[in-house]
């Protein structure tokens, strides 16, 4: 059977000694955020993940939802009580504003619980995931009356919220979408058409399903430039707020997939729907950015939280499980043979796990701590600076870490050898549930293809040339310094190659913009190596102080920090120079051949 562990105290570690996030208790919501009540938080959080999500995600992956004739929609048991759990203690609205009921406190930390909640049962955690983005995009974007009749309840989690973008002929392609939004003459709108691969579109745990629906309206101009955001709520609430009406939405049947079945994945459809608009009409897009930006860095949760379990379930299984002796001599001589952890190759794959998932979670929450600041500070450098940032690393997170998500738990697979792909060991469920992630909120490759063709070239290459400015400086300061030079000469090497790419694209993508989809995966995780190799630098220089000054009051912890930081350094980091070689090959041979001889 499976087993899962919150990583509290490596989270704190990143919180407390990298970011120091006390530093911003200027802030609002960080003014009551001190380290006794984040590790309070955090230690209550992963309590709740491994008692109430956890032990349903194997009988939810089996069970699955189902839907009864009449379009409803049942979660797997347990389920339910469940979420009634997390709602009343008020997990879906530790981030959300005060002034509609929420805890207020950052989203730094929000991250951080977001991601115990996923590794522990990524299907659950997604119900009320998709919540917060829907709840995100109506703060920005909905009228007052909208946030107060929609909002209070959404953050309690009575009501629950939804994305409705995909349709059976169009993914990434918005502008081909077709359903339509009819005005009803009293401001209202009538939304008719198909959505798919709706998450959580329908289902038991929540007395009302808030929908956020793309659709044009008659008239509108066609491709992106004429779609509206609607919100069109599964029953139509009173003017007291009160579950009204049922409103001509309903879910015509689940998806059947690969993985995560304990949530629901619905075909929605739309038959005349009574919706309103959110935002300026024709500027949908804009407003449902801001969920999809949201999602895709929960989205980048996900994957990490999936490894982290992965890794865990591998280590578990490692240190038990006895074949053939150690290269180096026996280590385990009372015993008919070694635990495989003894083994390197092995231990190859359970540190490049640890490695990834470690620089994985420093840099998303050095990532929502610039959310943070973007939103809360009065500076308007350092919003801007936190913006940038957000912008640029938003594919690289989702991108990159997905990926590497999915690697990962094929590689903690892999370490289980045969009992890997049996089903009541757990691990081929983690694999499957892993794959999504690297699909949904905009496919990796338009991920890369969104990092190469417009984030680098924002404000005149702004974002880039700041990020290639922090990393060179980090690495020029510390160049002399003997204990960080083994992590700062592999950053400054990555750092190199990266921005040789960066000039090859340059020279070569506008006169043939071939070259710029051939090297934009690529492109994507040189860039992704170099951001976790930065997060590792950084964590090693706290480690290696908090070592030299006798401060540490766990030694061995930072200990194994530092060995794991070489290892980055030693066996991950060099792939720059791989994805360097691939980008300045050019597309040449990748589109050479006629379409037909494939």
């Amino acid at each position: 059977m499976p087993v899962y562990q919150a990583p509290v105290a490596d989270t704190l570690f990143v919180l407390n000694d990298l970011l120091g996030i006390e530093r911003h208790s200027n802030l609002a919501a960080f003014a009551e955020t001190s380290p006794d009540i984040v590790e309070a938080v955090l230690g209550e959080a992963g309590r709740f993940a491994e008692d109430v999500f956890f032990p349903l995600n194997q009988t939810g992956d089996r069970e699955g939802c189902h839907r009864h004739e009449d379009g409803s929609v049942t979660t797997p048991t347990g389920f339910k009580q469940a979420y009634n759990q997390f709602r009343e203690a008020g997990w879906g609205g530790l981030s959300a504003d005060p002034a509609y009921g929420g805890q207020g406190l950052p989203h730094t930390v929000a991250a951080a619980v977001n991601e115990y909640l996923s590794s522990a049962n990524m299907a659950f955690a997604m119900y009320p995931g998709l919540t917060r983005g829907a709840i995100a995009a109506l703060e920005q974007h909905g009228t007052q009356e909208q946030k107060q009749l929609y909002l209070p309840k959404m953050i309690e989690g009575i009501w629950t919220g939804t994305m409705n973008l995909t349709e059976p002929h169009c993914g990434t392609d918005l502008g081909l979408l077709r359903t339509k939004a009819a005005p009803a003459g009293d401001g209202s709108y009538r939304i008719t058409g198909q959505k798919i691969f709706i998450s959580a579109g329908e289902h038991d745990l929540s007395d009302n399903i808030i929908h956020l629906v793309l659709a044009r309206i008659d008239g509108a101009p066609e491709g992106v430039k004429g779609i509206s955001l609607f919100v069109v709520p599964k029953f139509l609430p009173d003017e007291a707020g009160a579950v009204g009406a049922r409103n001509a939405v309903s879910c015509g049947s689940i998806e059947e997939k690969m993985g995560i079945h304990g949530n629901a994945t619905c075909v929605m459809n739309y038959d005349g729907a009574t919706g309103w608009l959110v935002g300026e009409a024709d500027k949908g897009l804009r407003a449902m950015f801001t969920m999809m930006n949201e999602a895709r860095l929960g989205v980048g949760v996900q994957g990490l939280a999936v490894s982290e379990i992965a890794y865990q379930n591998a280590v578990a299984y490692a240190r038990e499980r006895i074949q053939g002796r150690s290269l180096s001599g026996a280590k385990a001589p009372e015993k008919r043979a070694d635990p495989i952890i003894v083994h390197p190759d092995i231990r190859r794959m359970l540190m490049t796990i640890r490695a990834v998932n470690e620089g994985g979670r420093a840099l998303i929450l050095w990532t929502a701590l610039k959310g943070d600041l973007f939103h809360l500070s009065q500076d308007a450098k350092e919003r801007e600076a936190a913006d940038d940032w957000l912008g640029l690393m938003t594919p690289v997170i989702k991108g990159v870490l997905t990926d590497k998500g999915f690697d990962n738990a094929v590689m903690a697979q892999q370490v289980y050898g045969g009992h890997g792909y049996i089903a009541e060991w757990g691990m081929e469920q983690y694999v499957r549930d892993a794959r999504i992630a690297q699909i949904y909120e905009g496919a990796n490759g338009i991920q890369a293809l969104d990092l190469v063709g417009r984030k680098l070239a924002l404000n005149n290459g702004r974002a880039v040339q700041s990020f290639f400015a922090e990393v060179g400086a980090f690495c020029e300061a510390h160049r002399a310094d003997e204990r960080l030079s083994p992590f700062t000469k592999g950053l400054k090497k990555g750092l190199n190659d990266l921005q040789a790419a960066t000039l090859w694209l340059m020279g070569n993508a506008m006169g043939k913009p071939d070259n710029a989809g051939a090297a934009s995966t690529d492109y994507m995780h040189l860039f992704g190596l170099v951001a976790l190799g930065y997060m590792w630098a950084r964590m090693a220089k706290v480690a290696a102080e908090k070592l030299g000054d006798g401060s540490a009051t766990d030694p061995a912890f930072l200990e194994a920090k530092l060995v794991t930081a070489r290892f980055f350094m030693d066996r991950l980091m060099p792939e720059t120079a791989a994805h360097l070689a691939r980008i300045s090959s050019g597309s040449t041979s990748m589109m050479a051949l006629d379409a037909a001889v494939f």
